[in-house]
């Protein structure tokens, strides 16, 4: 008896349409491979560990720790689990203090000349919001303004706490401002600023006043901590002085080193807490 070749005993593929079937032995089922179908994440949706962390109150990884612990409440429920999504508008409390799930963001601008400080200007004038636009996805407003003539720092932020705190009148930060004015100031007049010159009935003291350093005596550095809005500029009309050129080269602790006209910078970490350690 002759053996049958099993190479000849074997299925060969059918040939279907020019083409191919492969067809599995013994069971006549096309073999196929389904590939996952991934589901689009919805963007209304943020995991809970990153809505506590862009809040501000830590970082992602410590977030998961106090969501483990029940630190963490969503619309008045403690959440443990971990990866546990929530809407933008859910209440998230962390020790019950309410959340921003946004995340703040403080930019610093070296303002050129010519940009009004306005958010929108209804005279298509250039704006200094407009150079930070890209900043952030979010909108970040300034903490003070500058008037369209002048140049210098600005600072911007979407933490509206900060920028309460910055604005209060009790707050007056550390300015100092370098001053061009039409002619040379006077020494006696030099001598009356420093010791308090009223301006609509409010004495306005400056911390310091000197001459710039190999410039012309029409060119001054002005050190002032008042928040009254052109005190600066009012202090020296009050004298007889008109300014051509007022530039703020220092806010606060914030330079402009390393900062070109008409250029920003995030601030640092470190610089953000100086500015909040301000009461």
């Amino acid at each position: 008896m002759e053996r049958s070749n099993s190479n000849n005993d074997r299925k060969k593929p059918e040939k279907k349409g020019g083409a191919f079937r492969n067809r599995k032995i013994g069971k006549g089922k096309v073999s196929s491979k389904k590939k996952a179908v991934q589901k689009p994440s919805n963007p209304n949706l943020i995991r809970l560990n990153r809505y506590v962390a862009n809040s501000g109150v830590c970082s992602r990884r410590d977030a998961d720790i106090f969501i483990a612990a029940g630190n963490v409440t969503v619309n008045g429920k403690p959440i443990s689990e971990m990866g546990y999504k929530v809407k933008l508008t859910d209440d998230v409390r962390f020790d019950g203090r309410r959340l921003n799930p946004i995340k703040k963001e403080y930019v610093l601008l070296n303002k050129p000349k010519d940009f009004v400080t306005t958010g929108r200007d209804e005279r298509g004038r250039r704006s200094a919001t407009s150079l930070v636009a890209g900043a952030s996805k979010s909108e970040l407003t300034a903490v003070d303004k500058l008037e369209k003539s002048n140049t210098g720092l600005m600072l911007f932020t979407n933490d509206g706490e900060l920028t309460k705190k910055l604005a209060r009148p009790k707050n007056g930060l550390r300015k100092i401002f370098h001053v061009t004015l039409t002619k040379e100031l006077r020494s006696a007049d030099l001598k009356r600023i420093r010791e308090g010159v009223t301006v609509e009935e409010n004495i306005v003291r400056v911390q310091d006043i000197s001459f710039v350093d190999n410039q012309p005596k029409n060119q001054v550095g002005v050190e002032i901590f008042s928040s009254r809005n052109n005190i600066v500029k009012r202090l020296f009309e009050e004298l007889g002085y008109e300014i051509t050129m007022l530039d703020r080269v220092v806010y606060h602790s914030l330079t402009k080193k390393d900062l070109p006209r008409g250029h920003w910078r995030y601030l640092t970490e470190q610089e953000v807490i100086n500015l909040g350690m301000i009461k």
